[in-house]
């Protein structure tokens, strides 16, 4: 109870600060406010040495507190990396997240996500804890059931838990067998053969779709790695770095699922798309595209080399590190074999 307090006067503190603000700061410079308060409140939080289901606890009021004041400004937002927060998502996803079925005025989103790890660290998690919605969350991982446990309340919703390896050749099948319900969110994050799954989807399956892409691929190639099953990025090259599908490969193909394009998270690495049943000047008039250059410059520094250490390529290190690798040419229709390095 005292914590909490601590913790509410702390965020009322805070927020104040923010409103106080408001009048005299521009867009960025107001994120970057935000952010900055919101990592003192977390380093704050650590400092307590909570155990992990309390320290969850408060992340998740504070997540909830920020989405309040958040909201207020949706309908301005230009960029979907104005609405970034993260609580439980691996980078900003769950603030988007809240901002598009906050837009398309879906209150208790059903959704599936395939590649959620032990489901502490994913996209729909804080979703799911707030809403309790119909889900089914797949993964490979040993014992998923008993490691997705601790970090959800089972009880309150409709949550399937499956322990799967998704292939092209089974996403239907299991689709039909687990998923008997529409589906708002669909999140597809496996670091390998997500192109190949794509394909095999049904146009509109969700009305919001996102996906992972590889940047390291850049604005202009039109690639995907093989339909390897099983797919692991660290066997296929010791960099890690070749793996999934390039950003413009990946619009063309959602394009064929009869969605557009809304931007990506500011890590740029989970393209975000909408279903076109739902116009973009309806529901997001004022969102602006840049160039896929933009989305294709990537900070993210976790190259590794040949014996598994971290080598923190950065830039045009990246692509040269992995010219060597063969991947799939999706540019003209005959999907052939071919080295990045000819492709350049």
């Amino acid at each position: 109870m005292v914590i909490r307090k601590r913790l509410n006067i702390s965020l009322k503190f805070y927020y104040s600060k923010i409103n106080d603000k408001k009048k005299n700061c521009t867009k960025t410079m107001l994120n970057k406010i935000c952010y900055t308060i919101i990592k003192k409140i977390i380093r704050f939080i650590k400092h307590l040495n909570l155990d992990q289901t309390v320290f969850d606890r408060l992340i998740f009021c504070i997540g909830i507190n920020q989405l309040t004041s958040s909201r207020q400004s949706y309908k301005n937002f230009t960029t979907l990396n104005e609405a970034e927060l993260k609580v439980f998502s691996q980078n900003g996803e769950d603030g988007i997240i809240d901002y598009l079925v906050h837009q398309l005025e879906i209150p208790s989103p059903n959704f599936v996500e395939i590649g959620i790890g032990n489901y502490r660290e994913s996209n729909t998690r804080f979703l799911y804890n707030r809403t309790h919605s119909k889900g089914l969350i797949i993964d490979r991982l040993d014992q998923l059931y008993a490691k997705v446990k601790p970090y959800v309340n089972l009880w309150k919703g409709d949550l399937r838990i499956q322990q799967k390896i998704v292939t092209a050749e089974n996403i239907n099948e299991i689709l039909s067998k687990y998923c008997d319900y529409e589906i708002d969110i669909f999140s597809l994050d496996i670091d390998g053969i997500d192109y190949w799954i794509i394909s095999k989807l049904r146009p509109n399956i969700s009305k919001i779709f996102i996906a992972e892409y590889n940047p390291v691929f850049g604005p202009d190639l039109e690639v995907t790695v093989p339909n390897i099953i099983d797919f692991d990025r660290i066997n296929y090259h010791y960099s890690g770095l070749c793996y999934g599908i390039s950003l413009k490969a990946l619009i063309k193909q959602m394009e064929k699922k009869n969605y557009y394009f809304l931007g990506t998270n500011l890590q740029k690495m989970n393209a975000f798309f909408i279903s076109k049943d739902l116009k973009k000047e309806s529901f997001f008039p004022k969102i602006n595209l840049r160039k896929l250059s933009y989305y294709s410059d990537s900070n993210i520094r976790d190259s590794r080399d040949q014996n598994y250490n971290l080598t923190y390529l950065s830039g045009s290190k990246k692509i040269k590190e992995i010219e060597n690798c063969e991947v799939i040419d999706l540019s003209n229709g005959n999907n052939q074999k071919s080295k990045i390095k000819n492709l350049l």
